[in-house]
């Protein structure tokens, strides 16, 4: 890849940060905007996907304004028994986890459409992994804005 090129990429990652068309043909836009061709634009993006270096291209909807309710949760699982935490890191309505060197090690955060499917839900877990866990519903949500400059 020539240096143009290289810089042209880095400054559409960046740009796709911060303010993506919303527009029915979106690429057709950036490649105009960063004179480059939206095949190019998007086999990029694809190939980032694949080798790991982003996760995740798409919008973040605010579940707040739509109506549902998140808590943290903490359980304790026994060394034996940590391929639980990829089994529940799985279920759709698990947002983010981790494994943690503590007593309760492992965090997870849960999103549903009520704080009574909330309940419902942890409590089938319990009773699925035969585990307690621990709900840290969310008071007051503080929302920063990451962006990676590249």
């Amino acid at each position: 890849m020539d240096n143009l090129k290289d810089k042209k990429l880095k400054e559409l990652l960046n740009f796709l940060q911060k303010d993506f068309p919303l527009v029915p043909e979106p690429f057709k836009i950036l490649a105009e905007k960063f004179d480059l061709e939206e095949k190019e634009i998007i086999d990029f993006l694809k190939n980032l996907k694949k080798r790991k270096i982003i996760r995740h291209f798409g919008a973040t909807v605010n579940s707040y304004k739509l109506g549902y309710i998140t808590s943290l949760c903490a359980t304790s699982l026994p060394e034996n028994k940590i391929k639980i935490a990829y089994e529940i890191a799985k279920l759709p309505e698990i947002t983010h986890a981790y494994l943690r060197e503590h007593e309760l090690n492992f965090w997870f955060t849960v999103i549903t459409k009520s704080e009574k499917d909330l309940k419902d839900f942890c409590k089938n877990l319990e009773e699925r992994f035969k585990i307690k866990i621990k709900l840290f519903p969310a008071i007051k949500k503080f929302k920063v804005k990451a962006v990676f400059e590249v």
